[in-house]
């Protein structure tokens, strides 16, 4: 359907469904085109963002349980036509009270996108409040390396042996786990990697990115240049269609979690082995190479993963 300039569509199965929802549609478009708000409330605006943009988004499965803590706070009651750059602000201030800035920042995110698409999709909100907000100061983000003996004793604590295939799920966590340091692959990456997206003659693999538990964005689908270990790690696996048949990247993370507490090692995320790799490839990649490699537009981001120390640089340059 569409009135003046604004359109919408949606699927039914029942006729009659169709007929409620576009004669519901027709009249908050009508409004939208005149510039009024619709009579709702921002927690409609959530639900509504929950049923028609979570399911295209990457992580929607999660932003939707987060959402549902949004609409049960006092947020939620606000009506659309009256919400305003203070009502976020006391939201912020009382999730700080509760939750890390991190987390905050996070949300805060996930409540500009809501609100923009209501701003320009549905036409229920004339700006977006967040936009008005500041965001809660971030402390400075990690730049863990993992050592060599700490690789050993994750290895060793999830059965992962160099010389045998890995049979068990735990042992091709530890591939993974390696794999990921050489690559520089996001743990969603490696999990969704297919026999049929490995080149083994011309050595890439191919990252889809737009897929659930792959890259963030269409920069991320790319073809990744694999090193001469990757592929000895890639040759190693069972023949199985899903290279690492881990299911997901949550599943995979419960493994990895369980065996680095195995082996006693603290402050240790999966997603650190993003930065040891980076910081290992800048020394063989020029920074344009490095980029296209790991899927980053921005050449500010090698910044955020690039950990190299003073120490390190003064020795290469001798």
């Amino acid at each position: 359907m569409r009135v003046k300039n604004a359109a919408d569509y949606r699927t039914f199965a029942r006729k009659a469904d169709a007929v409620a929802w576009a004669a519901a549609r027709e009249t908050e478009l009508r409004e939208g085109a005149a510039g009024k708000p619709p009579d709702k409330t921002f927690a409609d605006a959530m639900r509504r963002f929950i049923e028609d943009e979570c399911p295209k988004r990457r992580y929607g499965a999660r932003e939707r349980l987060v959402i549902l803590r949004f609409i049960a706070a006092p947020l939620g009651g606000v009506r659309v036509a009256a919400i305003s750059a203070a009502d976020v602000a006391r939201w912020r201030d009382a999730r700080l009270a509760r939750v890390s800035a991190a987390t905050v920042c996070r949300e805060m995110n996930l409540l500009s996108a809501i609100c923009s698409t209501a701003l320009r999709e549905w036409q229920w909100l004339r700006t977006n409040p967040v936009s008005g907000v500041r965001r809660p100061e971030t402390p400075r983000g990690r730049d863990r390396r993992i050592r060599p003996e700490e690789v050993d004793r994750i290895c060793h604590a999830l059965g992962y042996d160099p010389d045998k295939t890995p049979a068990t799920k735990s042992a091709r966590v530890g591939a993974a786990f390696l794999f990921a340091i050489e690559t520089a692959m996001r743990a969603g990456e490696i999990v969704a990697l297919t026999r049929a997206d490995i080149d083994f003659d011309q050595r890439t693999a191919h990252v889809r990115g737009v897929q659930p538990g792959a890259g963030k964005s269409d920069a991320a689908r790319r073809h990744v240049p694999l090193s001469a270990a990757a592929m000895r790690i890639l040759r190693q696996l069972p023949p199985s269609p899903d290279l690492f048949a881990l299911g997901n990247a949550d599943q995979m993370g419960a493994l990895f979690r369980a065996g680095r507490d195995r082996a006693d090692i603290r402050d240790l995320h999966f997603h650190d082995t993003r930065h040891e790799a980076i910081t290992r490839l800048s020394r063989k990649m020029d920074v344009l190479a490095l980029a296209r490699s790991i899927g980053h537009r921005d050449l500010k981001m090698l910044m955020v993963y690039y950990n190299e120390s003073a120490a390190d640089i003064a020795r290469r340059l001798d």
